[in-house]
Formats: structure tokens, sequence, C-alpha cells
């Protein structure tokens, strides 16, 4: 587990090189088809030395939730234990990791009648209006959820209409269908941020180089998408559309495009420190793939190999 541009992809090959490892992808960018510059997804060579799992399945315009992502993970897990080689669930995207191993709560489905209301009344006030009001019907999900992440105040504000109920209240209840069987929690993250924010802006530079206003132009041409579709919501892609539509510079895009990805890095690190179990390794360290992976492989060992759920 780590922030965006901590360096996971190379630190997860070198393990598959070395090691009965097989990856899953745990990030929510990485499903989607012919998204490959903005998300930083893994090149062809990469993949032909570390294959993924759960990457390229679903089209921009398809939504793809926590609950389905952990039913394609319980199945890939077991497809790869069965096979004799290790689990490697590699990403950041914490809601995922949390589904996975703790389950879900079981909240309505997603409603599109209720989404397209919620979208217009954000439309006139914008989202931090609409997390101020999510504040005055459900405070605990308030606090938990950033104000400029408007896919979960979304979400929010849609299962409280649909169930009458804060969103926070239902969770209290209880999730179900947990991950069981022994689990090595390894959280890659720097020791100072100050590199990671460096990265992080060099990294957008070499997306833009690499065509990432010509690879959101042309979704936009290949599909029916606007800004409210998930895939266009991520950061960078959404910065890029905004600019695409004339309302910001070049220059002006990647500035935001930088500073959303900087408060992704933010939350992400949040979330890391949550889990006190967690083995933290500076992701900025020469060794930090030989310890990953002497982390790993111990684990294994202690575990007699591959663990069963």
């Amino acid at each position: 587990m780590g922030p965006t541009a901590a360096g996971k992809t190379a630190i997860a090959t070198t393990l598959v090189e070395r090691g009965p490892f097989e990856i899953v992808s745990v990030d929510s960018a990485l499903v989607f088809r012919h998204m490959d510059i903005g998300t930083g997804k893994p090149g062809p060579e990469v993949l032909a030395r570390a294959p993924h799992r759960l990457i390229d399945i679903r089209d921009p315009h398809e939504r793809y939730s926590a609950g389905e992502f952990r039913e394609d993970a319980l199945g890939a897990i077991a497809d790869i234990r069965a096979s004799g080689s290790v689990p490697l669930l590699v990403g950041g995207t914490g809601l995922y990791f949390r589904a996975l191993e703790q389950g879900l709560a079981v909240l309505p489905p997603a409603d599109s009648a209720v989404r397209a209301g919620i979208e217009r009344e954000a439309n006139r006030a914008g989202w931090p209006a609409m997390h101020a009001k999510l504040a005055g019907i459900d405070p605990a999900s308030a606090q938990r959820i950033h104000p400029n992440d408007p896919q979960r105040i979304e979400r929010a504000l849609e299962v409280h209409a649909l169930a009458g109920r804060p969103m926070s209240e239902l969770l209290a209840r209880g999730r179900h269908g947990g991950l069981a069987g022994p689990v090595c929690r390894i959280a890659i993250e720097p020791t100072d941020r100050s590199v990671l924010h460096r990265d992080i802006a060099h990294r957008f530079g070499r997306m833009l180089d690499a065509g990432l206003i010509d690879e959101v132009r042309d979704l936009r041409g290949r599909w029916p998408l606007d800004e409210r579709s998930a895939s266009m919501r991520l950061v960078g892609y959404r910065q890029v559309w905004t600019y695409l539509n004339g309302k910001c510079s070049r220059g002006e895009m990647a500035e935001q495009a930088i500073a959303a990805t900087r408060q992704l890095a933010r939350r992400q690190l949040t979330w890391l420190r949550s889990d006190p179990a967690a083995v933290r390794i500076d992701c900025h360290a020469p060794d930090a793939a030989e310890r990953v992976a002497a982390c790993a492989e111990s684990f294994v060992e202690n575990a007699g190999g591959v663990s069963s759920t």
C-alpha cells in the first residue's frame, strides 16, 4: 500500500520477479481501459514481466463499485492461490482495501435518478455547499469525507436519500464478509513528504509530455462522457477536462492537477497512518525494494506458503 507516485509498481514488479507472487491491482483508476497515461498504468513491458489482475476491466463511461471490486478480487485471490502462487495486492485505494479485508456494510445500491438530482443541485450550489449539507444530516460522514471529494459526498447524500438514515449509522451496524486468513500489510510512504511532492510534479509533467491532453481528447470523442463520469473525476483527468472546455490555461491546469494529486497523496497517507499493524518502509530509501521483499518473503515462509481463506 502507498500514496500515489510512491513507486508501488516498481517494487511489486521486483517481488514478482524474485518470488511466487502474482499482482492484484487495488486501484480505482487502473480499472479503466484506454486510460493509460493519466493513471500511470504499467506499460506492456512491465505487464509482460509482472501481469496485473483487475486492470482494464471497465470502459471509461462505466462505473465500478467497491462491492464489485471485492467480488472480483476474491475471485482473483482464489485463482492465484489455487495455482500455488501468493496474491500480492498492490495499490493506494483505501476504500478497496477496506472492502476486501473488512467486508462491506449493507448500503442501498446506486440510484441514477437520485444521483442526477444531487448533481444538478451541486452544479447550482457547488460541492463545498453539498459538503456543508452533508454535515447537517450526517456529521460523522462529513468529518470523514474531504470537502473536495465530490464522488464520496454524492454517495453519502444518495444513501441518506434512499435509506432515510445517515450512511455513518448504516456503516456502524457492521460489515459482512471480510477477508479470512493471515494478511501482511506493507505501507511504503515517504519520510520526507517534500520529495514525494517533487516526484508528483515531475510525473505529471511527464504525463503531459506523453500526450495526456490528447488521451483525454480522444476519450471525449469515443465515449459518452461528461465531467460527472467516474473516470473523468480522477485526478489529472478532471483538470484536463476543464482545460479542454476552455475554462483555464494549460499552465493553470497543470498547477491544479499537481495540487489535487498532492491532496490525494495526503488523504492516502492519513489512511495509511490509521493502520497500526502495517509494516512501514520509506519509499525513497535505496533499499526499499529489498526491505519490502524481505518482509513479504518472511511472511510467506512463516505462513507456510500460500495462506488459505
